[in-house]
């Protein structure tokens, strides 16, 4: 989709303007800086969840207030491109000058400001907030601040960025847009760690957020409803971020989640007493709600079911 003010009166071009890319990007108030007839031009692509933008417009200021971001229903995160021209980015109190090839983060769902004293050309990569899988605080360390790319991983996605913007999706199945997407968020993921933590402080925060998701399952194994999308929810990030981590631990939220319930199944079942509960009353206690599969899984895991275990433990200690 291409929208211009080439074809459009001089008197209504800074109205179409206004709403070409409020429609186009996120809703926002462009003020030209010049006096004459404003011109600007802008290109868009979908790939998959990424919206891939190139703007070229003369000198503006273009501001986005909390009332217009009240009225957004999506919370997005955009990664900027200055192609030619400079623009001065603020942003969570922070001010960015942003030069030709520099690179900048900012978040949609919190006011900013962009001044462009001259003709320009960006591009702009938007993207769901979610889709992205890092922590609000982690992009909120990014954002208001210029990202060279003559050295670090920024020197690596530059090149990228540039050929991914001139790029037609037209003919491109949509497996493979998908897929694309799904690399490119990957990238500016690593991007944000990067920048977030440059003293390698990111590890350390890993370690801390997977000792909160492993208490919080501990403390909610007897819930049915405990799923890789509640403990997201309560953490903050997204479901994609949370395997990730556990991809680095060698196994996955749910495998961890049902092995956890079955050893507390087996310390119980093994509890000697007058009136031990049934092995389905067990089970369920541990989130299990089908006791056909709560006996699949304990055997898997154990190598015989929960009646035989239960007689074995007991035998075990009896003297």
């Amino acid at each position: 989709m291409v929208l211009t003010t080439a074809s459009v009166p001089d008197r209504d071009k800074v109205a179409y303007w206004n709403d070409a890319v409020s429609r186009t990007l996120v809703p926002m108030t462009v003020t030209p800086r010049g006096d004459g007839p404003f011109d600007g031009r802008i290109a868009t692509e979908r790939l998959g969840c990424l919206q891939v933008s190139t703007v070229e417009a003369d000198a503006k200021r273009v501001s986005r207030s909390p009332a217009q971001i009240a009225g957004s229903s999506e919370a997005l995160v955009a990664v900027g491109v200055q192609v030619s021209g400079t623009a001065v980015l603020v942003q969570d109190g922070r001010r960015a000058e942003v030069g030709e090839g520099d690179l900048v983060v900012y978040d949609t769902t919190r006011p900013y400001s962009f001044d462009y004293p001259r003709r320009f050309s960006t591009h702009v990569f938007q993207l769901p907030r979610r889709a992205l899988g890092v922590p609000n605080d982690e992009i909120r360390q990014v954002t208001g601040r210029a990202i060279g790319t003559g050295d670090g991983f920024g020197s690596m996605l530059l090149p990228f960025l540039g050929s991914l913007a001139s790029f037609s999706a037209g003919g491109c199945p949509p497996a493979v847009a998908n897929r694309l997407a799904g690399n490119v968020v990957d990238l500016f993921a690593t991007l944000i760690a990067e920048r977030a933590h440059p003293d390698g402080a990111e590890e350390e925060a890993r370690s801390h957020l997977v000792l909160r998701v492993l208490d919080h399952i501990n403390r909610h194994l007897g819930d049915p409803d405990l799923s890789p999308e509640r403990i997201a929810q309560a953490h903050r990030i997204s479901v994609r971020y949370l395997h990730r981590l556990f991809e680095r631990e060698g196994t996955t939220v749910g495998r961890l989640i049902r092995q956890r319930r079955l050893e507390e199944c087996g310390r119980e079942l093994a509890r000697r007493g007058r009136t031990a509960p049934t092995v389905s009353a067990v089970a369920q206690r541990w989130g299990f709600v089908n006791p056909a599969h709560f006996s699949r899984a304990f055997r898997a895991a154990y190598g015989v079911s929960p009646r035989e275990w239960r007689s074995l433990r007991t035998a075990q200690d009896t003297p």
